[in-house]
């Protein structure tokens, strides 16, 4: 019996990920116009945007299953081991049929399959008007599957937390596990949004974006459940309690102010080129002809200041555990900061191609690159 559930939860994530697929595929969806620009067409790409949809349904249905006693709510954490394994092998196979059947880029197979040949794939497409309508592109399916992967594999480890202590568990693991899903929650609401985000239109689909979504985004994420879903409420949590818990998640809503705030002036600069945003602030740019760069608001305090915003949210999901003393909740947050920093880095370079002197200015007038006044 243990075998046969063990060799199921290997096949889960290629499951699960179909169920995701087949939603997306026949929900009803927002046709959302992005910043990449279609080669078929020369037209901005066309989205169909169905995330919270989707989530909202395969969410209920475990939901719905876990009342009815026809799935055990921990069964995520129970077989979180061979869930990681099949979904390892599904994300190597899913990268090789990305890259393989694609021309070569000239920089070697290995650099190939790890950043990717294509920057953009997409299934069932049709052209209508100029425009290209794909009811599949691969990169938002993507995101859009390993968000709600990593929002089972949240609540199913927190139940799994109840399940062993009872009374007596750390209240922090329901308050990061919340935090966990409302993160996703917030970027499916916001999904036109990152239609605009250097993911999209810098990124290709290699190993580390298919791997990346598949296994590393829902696995890695709730890394801090990992370690101690197990273990009983911490000192932190016992001598400070509710105040630990509230500075954490003021710590997540500052990170998320930022972040969220700084993509959605940029996406609406983008759009809308001369709304004031929220009402209070006007766009100023330095511009040349149709080269415009945003330096105000968000944008004016350091040139990325939305992943001080990531970090900072990335910190407070971590603190919010009371494990202070364990390297498990702090690997995430740590993780932003290796991510991000070196991609700074490459898109200064980007930035400094396209835009030249203008680029330039700006470093001059937003002196810092993500922290203001340090760095």
């Amino acid at each position: 019996m243990i075998e046969e559930l063990s060799f199921f939860a290997l096949l889960a994530p290629t499951l699960i990920y179909g169920f995701i697929l087949v939603l997306h595929v026949v929900l009803p969806a927002r046709r959302i116009t992005g910043y990449v620009v279609d080669p078929k067409t020369h037209q901005p790409q066309v989205y169909r945007l169905n995330g919270l949809l989707v989530l909202t349904i395969v969410l209920g249905c475990f939901l719905l299953a876990a009342t009815a006693d026809w799935t055990d709510p921990a069964w995520f954490y129970n077989e979180r081991w061979s869930l990681l394994i099949g979904a390892c092998v599904l994300g190597l196979v899913y990268t090789l049929v990305l890259v393989l059947p694609a021309p070569p880029t000239g920089k070697g197979l290995l650099k190939d399959l790890f950043l990717g040949r294509i920057e953009n794939r997409k299934v069932f497409d049709c052209i209508e008007n100029r425009q290209v309508f794909d009811w599949v592109d691969a990169k938002m399916y993507l995101y859009l599957a390993g968000a709600v992967m990593l929002v089972l594999n949240a609540v199913s480890f927190s139940a799994a937390h109840h399940q062993i202590f009872g009374a007596q568990a750390n209240p922090g693991v329901y308050v990061h596990a919340g935090l966990l899903v409302l993160f996703v929650v917030d970027y499916l609401w916001f999904e036109e949004v990152h239609l605009y985000t250097y993911d999209l239109f810098a990124e290709r689909l290699g190993f580390k974006l298919a791997w990346g979504c598949l296994v590393f985004y829902p696995f890695f994420y709730p890394v801090g459940l990992w370690g101690t879903a197990a273990l009983p409420i911490p000192a932190t949590i016992t001598l400070f309690g509710g105040y630990w818990l509230a500075v954490s998640i003021c710590l997540f809503f500052l990170g998320w102010m930022i972040a969220r705030g700084a993509n959605l002036q940029k996406y609406i600069f983008k759009r809308h080129p001369d709304r004031v945003f929220i009402g209070l602030l006007q766009p100023e740019v330095i511009g040349n002809g149709p080269l415009k760069l945003l330096c105000s608001g968000y944008w004016g305090v350091s040139r990325h200041i939305n992943y001080l915003g990531e970090i900072l949210m990335a910190l407070g999901i971590a603190a919010s555990l009371g494990h202070i003393n364990s390297i498990w909740p702090w690997l995430y947050p740590l993780y932003y900061v290796l991510l991000l920093v070196p991609r700074e880095r490459d898109d200064d370079r980007r930035c400094a191609a396209k835009y030249g002197a203008l680029w330039t200015e700006y470093k001059r007038q937003v002196p810092y690159r993500i922290i203001p006044g340090i760095y």
